[in-house]
């Protein structure tokens, strides 16, 4: 079977010589290796993403000059899929309701850090500081019952118990120069969430059962993605889902050495098209032949 890549933006702004380095390395990586290439939109963010932004990935996408196959999976449209493994994580007992909003969280990881450090996730946020895990069933029924927000997160320990060591193949390189035989650490993101009571799914969620159903074997992405490959892992192994090999690679920077935004628009790929820069243009900036 040829190998399968995919580029899978948000269309939550416009896209930057980020999302162009990313895509063209996977349309380019396909092509050398007789694959095929995929474009998916992740837009479970109802509040943030737009059509206008989904729009403009199709036009900077062709004007770059990458095909790709259609029908363009939307995650939008597959909110089942999402629930259903959800529904087999929690059949596992694997998954518990938590009911403080985000300041709730912002509090009480201020009242732990009263007392020393506060342990944070590989991306720097605090763990999950809540004791909703302990709550009775009576409890939580009754709160959902009530019609309380809540968000679902999975039970980080109980999950780890039941899946053992974990490890994946990386052909690129994480933070720190990890690469070939790497080893999954799940724990360091705490009980993460999988699903809030508005959207049946979070990220980590979505991506490993899209990768799956759309048979993704290389995973070519930024390397500030790199962590969270354990997470994937974990619910790979949890939902028993094929794994794919990762590659991560290096993020564009601006001049300041930052990270882009969409919202830096002076590395934005419709600012720079207005400009007069060509397609091959993009290819030099993002250092691809």
């Amino acid at each position: 079977m040829p190998p399968v890549f995919r580029f899978a933006p948000s269309p939550n702004g416009f896209l930057h010589l980020g999302h162009a380095y990313s895509a063209l390395l996977n349309h380019d990586l396909a092509r050398d290796s007789g694959g095929r290439f995929l474009l998916r939109i992740e837009d479970i963010d109802a509040t943030r993403c737009r059509v206008e932004f989904e729009q403009a990935i199709y036009e900077d996408l062709a004007w770059l000059g990458i095909a790709w196959e259609t029908p363009v999976r939307r995650q939008s449209e597959h909110f089942a899929a999402y629930r259903a493994a959800l529904d087999r994580l929690a059949a596992q007992g694997l998954v518990y309701p938590s009911f403080e909003s985000r300041a709730g969280v912002a509090r009480l990881v201020a009242e732990r850090e009263a007392g020393g450090a506060w342990p944070r996730d590989p991306d720097g946020a605090p763990l999950y500081p809540g004791t909703a895990k302990s709550l009775p069933a009576e409890a939580r029924d009754r709160l959902i019952g009530q019609g309380a927000p809540f968000a679902l997160r999975l039970d980080m320990t109980a999950a780890c118990a039941r899946s053992g060591g974990l490890r994946w193949r990386e052909a690129g390189e994480g933070p720190a120069g990890e690469t070939g035989d790497v080893a999954a650490r799940p724990e360091a993101w705490g009980d993460v969430i999988l699903a809030r009571k508005e959207t049946p799914t979070s990220y980590h969620l979505s991506v490993v059962i899209d990768d799956a159903l759309q048979g993704v074997t290389d995973v070519v992405r930024g390397v500030d993605l790199f962590w969270s490959t354990s997470v994937h892992r974990l619910l790979q192994e949890l939902l028993g889902l094929p794994v794919p090999t990762y590659r991560h690679h290096a993020l564009i920077q601006d001049a300041a050495g930052q990270k882009l935004s969409k919202s830096t628009r002076a590395t934005g790929l419709r600012e720079l098209r207005a400009e007069g820069a060509s397609p091959a243009d993009i290819r030099r900036l993002v250092g691809l032949r």
